[in-house]
């Protein structure tokens, strides 16, 4: 008969296949449970020995979410995880270094051609608005004159 994995056990299986925020590590495991486990001090002790970190989920988690989303969307989705207000900003400050030229790069890849009416211009803008990415960056990919 198989044994039940230890809370434990399961923390770090799921912590070998990506990091964690320590709230979505905590919920994870919350309803593995048992009366004798105490899920606090798993945290404490994981923490403790650098094997659960918030600012290492948040660099790894703003890092694949920039492929796609803007600074904006990457700190919603990052404080979304749990994550405090100044860890996501932090995060994300990176995003917002490159964000023109990723902005340029999610647009390219959904629209590829200039939008000829205001009309394609309002959709593309709103979906670059949707992603998380600035005005300014979507202005700058769009192009935000209204003469046609």
């Amino acid at each position: 008969m198989r044994r039940e994995p230890s809370l434990r056990e399961r923390a770090l299986r799921l912590l070998a296949r990506r990091e964690h925020s320590r709230a979505e590590l905590a919920r994870k495991l919350r309803e593995h449970t048992r009366a004798d486990d105490d899920l606090e001090a798993l945290l404490e002790d994981l923490s403790r020995h650098k094997l659960l970190s918030d600012e290492r989920y948040a660099e790894s988690r703003a890092h694949a979410l920039s492929r796609k989303f803007g600074a904006a969307r990457i700190a919603h989705e990052l404080r979304a995880k749990g994550l405090d207000k100044d860890l996501a900003d932090k995060a994300s400050k990176t995003a917002r270094v490159t964000e023109l030229d990723r902005a340029r790069e999610v647009w390219r890849r959904k629209f590829r051609n200039a939008p000829r009416t205001r009309e394609e211009r309002a959709k593309q803008m709103r979906f670059l608005q949707s992603r998380g990415f600035s005005f300014d960056a979507i202005r700058a990919v769009v192009g935000g004159s209204e003469a046609d």
